[in-house]
């Protein structure tokens, strides 16, 4: 990897999914890494105790843009981040999925004309009712290097139109980064013990999706079938998302939470010790579909769509908010200990834990190209996007 000049690279994020999976980019950047929080979501329960759990530098934080509305957002945010790039122009940009804060930093980026990477690029629902939809098919239009995570996401671009030349297959970084920060099994005894639950009796679940948070109907129909699960005799441990609590609270539903065993928000380690021993998660979350590959847990997604399809094939159901998650639940429940131990076989389609090595050598290409530009007519792009094979992903964690 070229050597980097410090904060010479811009890592524009702004929500805890982004936090984890670019924790280990920004680690092997360390000083070139120059971390800008957006603030869509921040506060100390979603995303400052991130920061020191997961070793990120504190970050260049924005103003005035979280609560506000997508368009609200992503203008305020690019107005500040257009600022910043003016005044201290880094040698790239780089930006995660497909959050408000990751378009606003395409946004900055290009009309600025700075060199812009995207990791994992190629992501589709085919849901345009999803605003994440849009705002990675805009993002992957902007960049100069799209870095798949699959062959399937590489396949999306090529089928888009994307210039070969511009895509790298490699891998998902958070294969990488669930195994670094899962807890050895003596720390994870100790929190399943702390929780008064034991491994492979519980099921861990997370509902924090505007589409199933903000339509009372969606949410009593969520609820009502983890509080059955629980009625069933099966502990139902439930972090409860700020916005997913004001949401039950104001429609009536809190009722529906006495049976289940409500938590805090937890941080990224906790939560994966818990994950690493359930005997099923329920959840809305896309990083969860990913998370639960590298774990080798079964998932019960709820969600009217999907972009992560590599999931479905083997860890995953795709279920809509009603009946069918209790019967999709109750299903991979039964099959029991041995579903459980193939799919902890099974490798991860999202990698072999060296995305983050790769994209950081991509950086590397990049920034000493944009530095070149900048003092010659040397083309940005190039070499830095030939594709990468990446190698099958290796056996869940242990």
């Amino acid at each position: 990897m070229h050597a980097l000049a410090p904060h010479s690279v811009a890592v524009v994020l702004g929500t805890r999914p982004e936090l984890v999976k670019l924790a280990d980019l920004i680690r092997l950047l360390g000083p070139a890494a120059h971390v800008v929080h957006t603030g869509q979501h921040y506060d100390r329960e979603l995303s400052g105790q991130f920061l020191s759990e997961l070793g990120i530098p504190e970050p260049t934080c924005l103003t005035g843009v979280g609560g506000q509305s997508r368009a609200t957002q992503i203008a305020t945010a690019l107005a500040q981040l257009d600022e910043l790039f003016a005044d201290r122009p880094p040698l790239a940009v780089v930006v995660q999925g497909d959050t408000n804060a990751a378009l606003a930093g395409a946004l900055a980026a290009n009309a600025r004309g700075l060199p812009l990477l995207h990791v994992e690029a190629g992501l589709r629902s085919r849901d345009r009712n999803m605003p994440e939809e849009h705002n990675r098919v805009l993002i992957d239009q902007l960049a100069d290097v799209l870095c798949a995570a699959t062959p399937g996401n590489r396949a999306n671009l090529l089928a888009e139109g994307a210039d070969p030349r511009r895509i790298t297959l490699t891998g998902n970084t958070v294969v990488e980064v669930v195994r670094r920060h899962l807890p050895d099994a003596e720390h994870r005894a100790a929190l399943l013990g702390s929780y008064g639950v034991i491994a492979d009796g519980y099921v861990l679940a997370t509902v924090h999706r505007p589409e199933n948070t903000d339509d009372p109907v969606a949410l009593r129909a969520i609820l009502t079938e983890l509080d059955a699960l629980a009625a069933d005799g099966t502990p139902v441990l439930l972090p409860l998302h700020p916005r997913t609590r004001a949401r039950a609270e104001a429609a009536g539903l809190m009722p529906l939470l006495d049976r289940l065993r409500v938590t805090r928000p937890l941080g990224y380690a906790p939560f994966l010790a818990l994950a690493r021993h359930a005997a099923l998660l329920v959840s809305d979350s896309g990083g969860v579909q990913e998370e639960v590959t590298v774990l080798g847990r079964p998932l019960v997604v709820v969600r009217a769509s999907t972009e992560r399809p590599e999931a479905m094939t083997d860890f995953a159901d795709l279920v809509a908010p009603g009946p069918e998650i209790g019967r999709a639940a109750r299903a991979r429940l039964a099959h029991g200990a041995l579903e459980r131990e193939r799919l902890a076989a099974l490798p991860s389609p999202f990698g072999d834990g060296t995305a983050s090595l790769r994209i950081a050598g991509l950086l590397g290409e990049l920034a000493a190209a944009s530095a070149g530009v900048r003092s010659g007519p040397e083309s940005v792009t190039g070499s830095v996007t030939e594709p990468v094979r990446v190698r099958a992903g290796t056996a869940p964690v242990a």
